[in-house]
């Protein structure tokens, strides 16, 4: 069957911004503010996504009055919370222009800060431009949890790469294509554009301190964020019970050595319930932790099968003939 050699059609020039929103409606408004000079001293076309992700205030309400306001921003209200990352997958999916820039909606990343970004990518160098930040504005607390979740992300898409990745970030729209037909409830941005580019880079820019409220990410959320990156987009953990799987043998046999050399130069072999016991709770404890680790891939396989989706859109403020989400 011969192969086609269309050209697969160009998005327009521009920057569509995908800001995931979840009890922000005080900080909305300010967003937009400044924002909006930003996007248009840039000289492009724009347009601003706000994801709603089952915001327990009036977010939505908010949205749509924005979007009333402003013809460039658009609203999405996907059915309940989903989590940061889903949010930002379906926002990515409703992107018009061929550049996508995606922040956190707590001013957190000033927006500001966007032209040493999008300077940075224009270089050409990179398909992906990450905004670390140039002083950590977190507690210790969420910092440990961060350092966990990027040692998580480390196994997955290298160690590089791991060091840049920040939620402030410019990418190629076209990157989206590689993950177009993924539907798993377990969604990592990050992940998914490794599967479409290996050239990343970043630059340091400005974070401030949230504006209002707290963070809606606290150490057990980003623990369990870590355990679902592992688990679900790398083979790290199923290497890691193989590796104590293979040093318990390795002490089995040594525990064997010793017990077979005191009964041959002692004339006795080793007596004691306390010696038995260490011996089964370590292998038994071995074998527990690997069974856990198994059934963590079985559970992720199991509502893969069932074809949950990473999301789902309850209404969108955007005209009807713009494109759907997909869920």
């Amino acid at each position: 069957m011969p192969i086609s050699s269309d050209p697969i059609p160009a998005l327009p020039p521009g920057l569509s911004v995908v800001i995931p929103v979840y009890n922000s409606a005080a900080i909305l408004p300010q967003l937009v503010a400044r924002l909006g000079p930003v996007l248009r001293a840039t000289g492009r076309p724009h347009e601003l996504i706000l994801v709603n992700d089952g915001s327990r205030d009036h977010s939505w309400e908010v949205v749509q009055e924005l979007a009333r306001a402003h013809p460039w921003v658009r609203g999405c209200c996907l059915m309940r919370n989903y989590g940061q990352h889903n949010a930002l997958l379906c926002g990515i999916r409703l992107v018009r222009h061929d550049t996508t820039v995606t922040l956190d909606d707590d001013l957190q990343h000033p927006p500001e800060e966007l032209p040493k970004l999008l300077g940075k990518f224009h270089e050409g160098l990179a398909d992906v431009i990450y905004g670390p930040p140039q002083n950590e504005q977190h507690g210790l607390l969420r910092d440990v949890a961060s350092l966990i979740t990027k040692a998580a992300l480390r196994s997955t898409v290298g160690a590089q790469t791991a060091r840049m990745v920040c939620a402030y970030r410019v990418f190629r729209t076209q990157l989206r294509d590689a993950f177009a037909d993924y539907h798993s409830p377990y969604v990592n941005i990050d992940v998914l554009l490794t599967w479409g580019t290996t050239r990343f880079g970043a630059i340091p820019v400005r974070h401030e301190a949230r504006r209002e409220g707290r963070s809606n990410y606290n150490f057990a959320q980003l623990a369990r964020h870590a355990l679902n990156m592992m688990t679900g987009f790398s083979v790290l953990p199923l290497q890691l019970g193989s590796f104590i799987g293979f040093a318990c043998t390795l002490f089995g046999l040594a525990v064997l050595a010793f017990v077979l050399g005191r009964y041959f130069l002692v004339g006795s072999s080793v007596a004691g319930f306390p010696f038995l016991a260490s011996i089964i709770a370590i292998f038994s404890g071995a074998q527990l932790l690997t069974l856990g680790i198994i059934g963590e891939y079985l559970a992720r396989m199991h509502f893969r099968l069932m074809e949950k989706p990473a999301y789902t859109v309850r209404l969108q403020s955007s005209p009807p003939d713009l494109p759907s989400a997909q869920t």
